[in-house]
């Protein structure tokens, strides 16, 4: 159960069943790491410790934002796929680093990136993507894992999955860190 990991249980989770089949048990989840100054010379130095590095606490990823992420991305970049700046950043940005780490090789943002990243997420809050949130456009625009039809899924998934990524980045630019990011 992700409870271990500090999250609460959640129709929309890995390892929960979902409401008609709606997701499986697996998918592409995406999380993420902050690189200590040594680690980021070290992946610089050797692109092949992106998934070490990606892994290397066995108590999980310091940010996980399940299968939320791409809809997180979507009101945050304002489309499907591609990173604008700032905080469109956030979860698809990067430069791509390492062999492939289950959907596509990590990516890594350097502490400047981070530090552009979580200043453009400073002012946003929960109820400004709340105000971008439109359930209609986002099955539209074919964003995974397509349950913006559900009743409550913004503010039991989306929302906390944003506070996460909001609070990591924050935390990662204050301490002028790197961040790997990978969906997997």
């Amino acid at each position: 159960m992700r409870a271990i990991m500090g999250h609460a249980h959640h129709p929309y989770r890995r390892g929960a069943s979902a409401v008609a089949g709606t997701l499986s048990a697996m998918g592409m989840i995406l999380i993420g790491r902050r690189l200590t100054v040594a680690d980021h010379q070290r992946l610089l130095a050797d692109h092949s410790l992106a998934t070490e590095l990606l892994h290397a606490d066995r108590a999980g990823p310091e940010l996980d934002l399940d299968k939320a992420w791409h809809g997180i991305h979507f009101l945050l970049a304002g489309n499907a796929w591609e990173a604008t700046g700032g905080a469109g950043e956030a979860v698809l940005g990067g430069e791509p680093v390492g062999d492939e780490a289950g959907y596509g090789p990590a990516r890594l943002l350097g502490p400047e990136q981070v530090r552009t990243v979580a200043a453009a997420l400073t002012p946003i809050t929960v109820d400004t993507l709340r105000s971008r949130y439109d359930g209609p456009t986002l099955d539209a625009a074919e964003v995974y894992p397509h349950i913006w039809d559900e009743e409550d899924v913004f503010d039991t998934y989306l929302a906390p999955n944003f506070t996460q990524l909001r609070t990591f980045y924050l935390a990662a630019a204050d301490a002028g860190q790197a961040v790997l990011l990978a969906v997997v």
